[in-house]
């Protein structure tokens, strides 16, 4: 081989070896940018743990006026079970705040605007009952404004909060709800009553366990995403909660009149004192 054709080769090599690097690096940064993306989407998955959503994020964990409790249900209208919430509602001459599901007002309409109707506020939980953090951001989005256009429409409101399927939140789902105007809210305390062998007493002792001054009440009024039988439980419960809100002077009402200080799409940081 002359002295040329060896240069020749030497420098297709270095040249190879160059392409090897790049491709190499291209593959690096390509997989730190997935990586960094799937953190900025399941992130704000972390403010499902009650401790830290309490802690770090008084806001979206509901925490509101004192002297106040803010009353929620999830996943309605249910034909089956919601009706028998209202009624007792009315009886106590509570207001609460409902976080329908777009797919079920859409079949229920009527009973949709009967909740609007009776007083309450009406909130969004999303479309379908799926878990947030597996989906884009683009089928979020899709999701939240479908159910928004339809809650909006059958009860003649403009909804202002948005609770995730499951309590679950993720970056797609706080960037549409923001581009909506909606503000996350999740809750302080829960009757439980969706886990596999929750009696009415168990209800009961976790609601009452983890009420406090300030507070957020989850309960569900449908079965839609819980263990049948799971929205009595709940039913069977609401008047011993009544009780113990009256017992402690505390008032209870809806979201919009819990004085929850955050913008939409966003999430409080900074602690209230007095709430642990």
């Amino acid at each position: 081989m002359s002295s040329g054709e060896a240069e020749s080769v030497m420098r297709k090599s270095a040249a190879a070896r160059g392409t090897g690097g790049m491709i190499r690096g291209a593959a690096q940064g390509g997989a730190m940018l997935a990586a960094g993306l799937a953190v900025i989407q399941g992130a704000p998955g972390i403010t499902a743990i009650g401790p830290v959503r309490r802690r770090w994020f008084p806001a979206l964990a509901g925490y509101g006026k004192a002297g106040h409790v803010a009353l929620t249900f999830d996943d309605g209208p249910d034909p089956g079970s919601t009706p028998r919430f209202l009624s007792l509602l009315d009886r106590r001459g509570v207001r609460a705040t409902f976080f329908m599901l777009g797919s079920l007002a859409a079949r229920e309409p009527r009973l949709a605007a009967e909740v609007a109707a009776a007083g309450h506020e009406i909130a969004v939980h999303g479309w379908e009952h799926r878990y947030m953090t597996v989906r884009g951001p683009r089928a979020i989005r899709d999701d939240l404004r479908r159910a928004l256009g339809t809650i909006a429409e059958t009860t003649g409101t403009a909804p202002r909060f948005f609770r995730p399927p499951y309590g679950v939140l993720s970056g797609g789902a706080l960037l549409a709800a923001g581009g909506l105007r909606l503000t996350p809210l999740l809750w302080t305390c829960w009757g439980r009553e969706w886990v596999p062998g929750a009696t009415p007493r168990s209800v009961q002792t976790t609601l009452i366990s983890g009420l406090g001054s300030g507070g957020t009440v989850l309960l569900h009024d449908s079965d839609a995403a819980s263990p049948h039988g799971a929205s009595l439980l709940a039913l069977t419960a609401l008047p011993r909660l009544l009780d113990e809100c009256a017992r402690r002077n505390l008032w209870v009402g809806t979201a919009a009149e819990h004085g929850i200080g955050t913008t939409p799409g966003g999430l409080a940081a900074s602690p209230p004192g007095g709430f642990w």
